[in-house]
This record gives C-alpha cells, sequence and structure tokens, in this order.
C-alpha cells in the first residue's frame, strides 16, 4: 500500500510546485504571430541569338522581332535554332532592318511567356529598339508561344505572325486589336488547320481584321513559304504601336 500512496503524494507536490509557474504565465503578455518576409528570385538562363542589322549604331533606334522556333529545335546548342526562319536567311547571308532576337527553348519544355516577357524587356532595356515596333513571329511550337506572348503583352506588341501553331482561345479578347497574320498548311497533320480556322475565326467575332494565308499543299511545313515570303516582313514593319493606340482612345466629345 505504500507504494500507490507515495506516487500520490508526489503527484500532489507537482501539482502544488506548478501552480505559481501557471499563476505567473497568466501574468505575461499572450505569445503573438509575427509577420516576416521572405524574398527570393528565380534565375532561368535563356539562350538566344541576336542579330543587329547594319548600321546599327548609326540609328538611336531599330524594330525588333522576336523569332520562337518550334519543338524540333528545343535543347542547349543554339545552331539548332538557324535551321528555320529569320535565323536560317540571316545565315544565308540576308540583311533585315530589323534587330532579330531568337531564344531556344529548354530541352523537354515548351514556350514560357514569363521567359519571353523577360527576355523581350531585358533586350528593350539594353539595345536600340524602338518601342513603337516590336513584333513576334513564330512556327508551330512557337506559333502557339507567338499567341501566348501576344496575351501576355498586347500593349507593347505592334504585330504578330503565328504560323502552324496550336490555338489558344483564351488570348482572343486580349489580342483582337493587334494587327495578325496567321500562315497554315492544308495538309498539316501535326498540327490541324482547324487550329488556325478557330483563332482566325473567333478573332474576327471579336472584330478584328486578321490576314490568313493557308498554303493548299503544304503540310507541317508552312513557314519555309511564309519567311520567304518579302511581304511577311515589309507588313510586319508597316505597323506601329502608337497608330493602335491612337484609334483606341476615345473620342473627344468636347
Amino acid at each position: 500500500m505504500k507504494a500507490p500512496l507515495l506516487r500520490s503524494a508526489l503527484l500532489l507536490l507537482l501539482c502544488l510546485s506548478a501552480a505559481p509557474l501557471l499563476a505567473a504565465d497568466d501574468d505575461q503578455e499572450p505569445a503573438r504571430q509575427s509577420e516576416e518576409s521572405f524574398e527570393y528570385v528565380q534565375v532561368r538562363k535563356l539562350k538566344f541569338l541576336l542579330y543587329l542589322p547594319q548600321g546599327y549604331e548609326e540609328k538611336e533606334s531599330w524594330p525588333l522581332v522576336l523569332f520562337l522556333h518550334g519543338a524540333g529545335e528545343r535543347g542547349d546548342n543554339l545552331e539548332l535554332v538557324k535551321k528555320h526562319g529569320p535565323p536560317k536567311l540571316i545565315e544565308e547571308g540576308k540583311n533585315f532592318p530589323f534587330i532579330v532576337v531568337a531564344p531556344q527553348c529548354p530541352k523537354d519544355t515548351w514556350w514560357s511567356k514569363e521567359d519571353l516577357v523577360a527576355l523581350l524587356d531585358h533586350i528593350m532595356e539594353i539595345r536600340n529598339v524602338d518601342d513603337n515596333r516590336v513584333y513576334v513571329t513564330g512556327l508551330s511550337m512557337g506559333g502557339l508561344g507567338t499567341w501566348q506572348v501576344a496575351g501576355a503583352i498586347p500593349e507593347k506588341l505592334a504585330a504578330i505572325a503565328p504560323i502552324c501553331g496550336l490555338k489558344s482561345e483564351s488570348v482572343v479578347e486580349k489580342i483582337a486589336e493587334i494587327p495578325t497574320w496567321v500562315f497554315h498548311g492544308a495538309k498539316d497533320q501535326a498540327v490541324k488547320i482547324d487550329n488556325s480556322d478557330t483563332m482566325v475565326r473567333l478573332l474576327k467575332e471579336e472584330g478584328a481584321e486578321p490576314k490568313y494565308t493557308v498554303y493548299p499543299e503544304a503540310g507541317h511545313d508552312s513557314w519555309t513559304e511564309a519567311y520567304n515570303t518579302e511581304e511577311l516582313y515589309t507588313w510586319l514593319l508597316s505597323h506601329e504601336l502608337k497608330d493602335r493606340q491612337k484609334k483606341e482612345q476615345p473620342a473627344d466629345t468636347n
């Protein structure tokens, strides 16, 4: 019987000894949650080709074309980016009257509009870029990227030219005011022409007037003929952001 009595006595002693401590805690200010902050920057490396036109240093500003390649040119070898589009033509000796920025999408990923917008902002900050004449064009995966970049920064782009890209219906309302020229091959089995058909139809429903070129005999490679069309570049350069901004401003009723 001594053991239970001893345990009871010890328990009573502990309770009595703890009572002052508990009473003291009641007199203290209660613990509070502090407001803290943690800042971080996600650093991503994006390799790109940069073409500066002849006489670059002689002019205060130049138009800029952002070119987005297709899925086959992803990786970390920039030579792949020279396979199609303006980078290919530049390698062959063509001179363009504008800056060309041609980034490379990392392997096994798709174009990130956040990365591309950051790259554009960077180039516009460090190079002699005419803010009124910034254009985006791309093929296949880059065609989709063109739609998505336009949807992210419609206020910065003077015109776009997506080629055989997947549709991106969610951006249509945002980009309806951007002059757009769409290209596709009628026999494309990789990205069906329905994608471009849908985007053109939806843009028209928003009151836009997109140009639309369909190559009847072309498969997925509709970009070779499109980028060999000199009119594409003269059409791009004919558009300035400030002209569209003037149209968008409400008329003065006073």
